[in-house]
């Protein structure tokens, strides 16, 4: 079978260049005889991988040398716990909730802290658009917001300011699809399976002043930011595996220019569908322009009935499928189609993905 276009939300696709790399080492990798797989973590063989995927992390996002790079497990889930079991100083934070993910961080935040404010939210229309909130105050112990939002397919188009309040920020979908200044936030976190990695690792940039190690003797061991800082990301075994791939993706990225390279081509790509999208009679984008992701992207058709829009939507998928254009059906909590380009999803694939809802738009009209 031939590859499909894969536009899943994540798992997502990798670069084919990337996957034979994998195939190629995945019995002997870089002459060792073994596969990475089994490879001891602290082992002389491992080492340089795990210190060459940091320097490229550093390289490639412009770290500065005063935050850390981590390299965890739990998934962005997990970091809904994290952040506030050890930035929590005041036991007062503030949120913007601009969807799913926001608003499960948000209850999480809740466990822990006594005050948690929802300063601003997109959920009156919805979650369709970036609520206006150019600048955040008060006596928090950090502001949260999730960059990219995977489900609804919105992005944020600005970095609010938050003054000397450390801003957190959730980039599972959006790392690297685009330059971004590190310095304007305190804590960046992202699951590496959409745009860097297989699943199973989470990478973290922490600026080192939030790195505190008179927290709570409640906080558990895994929990603490400073017990992944003082040991290499190696307090106990790291996911090996994915953290090889993700150098292999971002030695992709640096050979097609970088984050200015991505954001050129996920431009070009998201522009495409957009533009179709906004020309069409037959579907139409859900998000407002202004708010709208490079790389998740909703849309849905113009029925308005809902028994035949759940029905057109579902034969959308199925024939999409049967086309070689897989994991096109919208998130469960809000239905309808989504197609997700990440860095990997070549140009080719949107054209692909146009010509069948061409086709399917004169079929079903």
């Amino acid at each position: 079978m031939s590859r499909v276009f894969n536009f899943s939300a994540g798992p997502s696709t990798l670069p084919e260049s990337v996957l034979e790399i994998c195939a190629k080492e995945m019995l002997d990798c870089h002459g060792t005889g073994q596969s990475v797989m089994e490879m001891s973590h602290r082992s002389n063989a491992y080492k340089p991988i795990i210190e060459g995927v940091e320097a490229k992390v550093r390289e490639l996002m412009h770290v500065p040398d005063n935050y850390k790079v981590l390299f965890l497990q739990g998934g962005a889930s997990t970091q809904f716990a994290m952040i506030p079991l050890n930035l929590n100083k005041t036991g007062k934070a503030a949120y913007v909730d601009t969807g799913v993910w926001s608003k499960k961080a948000i209850e999480e935040a809740r466990r822990f802290l006594d005050t948690v404010d929802v300063v601003a939210s997109s959920r009156d229309r919805g979650c369709c658009y970036i609520p206006e909130i150019r600048e955040i105050k008060g006596d928090y112990d950090y502001v949260h917001i999730t960059l990219n939002n995977t489900i609804y397919g919105t992005k944020w188009s600005y970095i609010p300011d938050t003054g000397d309040i450390p801003l957190v920020a959730d980039i599972s979908s959006c790392v690297l699809s685009e330059p971004l200044d590190v310095t304007k936030f305190g804590l960046l976190y992202a699951g590496a399976q959409k745009n860097l990695a297989p699943a199973g690792v989470t990478l973290v940039i922490i600026r080192e002043d939030l790195i505190r190690e008179e927290l709570p003797k409640t906080v558990p061991t895994m929990l603490r930011y400073d017990t992944h800082s003082k040991n290499g990301s190696m307090f106990n075994t790291p996911p090996c595996y994915s953290i090889y791939v993700m150098g292999l993706v971002l030695d992709w990225v640096k050979e097609n220019g970088g984050a200015e390279g991505m954001l050129k081509r996920n431009t070009e790509k998201a522009e495409l569908l957009y533009n179709y999208l906004d020309n069409s009679d037959y579907y139409h984008a859900t998000v407002d322009k202004g708010s709208r992701s490079l790389m998740n992207i909703p849309f849905l058709t113009k029925e308005t009935d809902p028994d035949k829009a759940t029905a057109i939507n579902k034969k959308f998928v199925a024939e999409a499928a049967a086309a070689g254009l897989v994991n096109l059906a919208g998130h469960r909590l809000v239905g309808g189609m989504r197609a997700s380009i990440y860095n990997a999803m070549s140009i080719d694939g949107v054209k692909a993905l146009i010509a069948f809802m061409d086709k399917f738009a004169k079929e079903n009209a």
